[in-house]
């Protein structure tokens, strides 16, 4: 699709899922079903509704299971990203995707759990519609309180008028919650530490540049943390 600013999305299922235990003990987190379904399937549904081609999914933890279970897939196209050898945490493994030259300039990365229920446009197709290279180094998908479900925390980000993220202060509500869905450039990626580490390093140097940005999800996003997150969600579901 011409409106969509890259054809890849990069797949985050690379962690431990040691929130989700019991159910992890045996079952990587993405592959643990809500309503009947695997929550890398809700997920890569998503990719596929937006037209992205591509999907690159990086795997350590139970990372066989993950492997045969999406890698038949022929919509989105599955390609992966091993880090068997080290956990690399999201900063890292993006680091490791795209030295390896299966990442372009800019690409979509989205958490493997993330379930969301589109507004008037897809997720991927709001993010293209404001992305600006010129500007931005990432653009964060983020959500309100209200169009949140099942999340009890007080938030991770403020967004002023021109859409910049600046950090939720201590002791203090922020108004956005991180979706786990972004637009990447690979100059967020430049000059990045070597092996495990979090994107949140970059994060904080991109917004000392002014560089982080945000756009408000028009959908509903449910945080899938742990068991009890499943019940709750599974209705919503339903009723959605």
């Amino acid at each position: 699709m011409s409106e969509l600013v890259s054809d890849t999305a990069m797949l985050m299922a690379a962690g431990l899922g040691k929130r989700m235990r019991p159910l992890t003990a045996t079952t990587p987190k993405p592959l643990v079903r809500v309503a009947g379904k695997p929550l890398i399937d809700r997920a890569l549904d998503r990719i596929e509704d937006a037209g992205i081609e591509k999907a690159l999914v990086n795997v350590h933890y139970l990372a066989d299971a993950i492997e045969a279970h999406v890698g038949p897939r022929e919509a989105p196209a599955i390609s992966f990203s091993d880090e068997r050898e080290q956990l690399l945490e999201t900063g890292g493994g993006m680091v490791k995707a795209q030295a390896a030259g299966q990442l372009p300039d800019p690409f979509f990365a989205c958490n493997a759990d993330s379930i969301w229920l589109d507004g008037p446009r897809n997720a991927f197709a709001e993010l293209s519609a404001r992305w600006d290279p010129e500007q931005m180094d990432a653009l964060l998908l983020v959500v309100s309180h209200v169009r949140a479900f099942n999340f009890d925390g007080t938030g991770d980000f403020y967004m002023d008028a021109a859409g910049r993220l600046t950090r939720k202060q201590p002791e203090r509500i922020a108004p956005f919650i991180y979706t786990g869905i972004q637009v990447v450039s690979h100059r967020l990626l430049r000059d990045a530490p070597e092996g495990k580490f979090s994107t949140n390093i970059l994060w904080d140097r991109a917004i000392g540049e002014g560089r982080l940005f945000g756009l408000a999800f028009t959908g509903e996003w449910y945080e899938v943390g742990t068991p009890q997150h499943i019940a709750p969600t599974e209705e919503a579901l339903r009723g959605g």
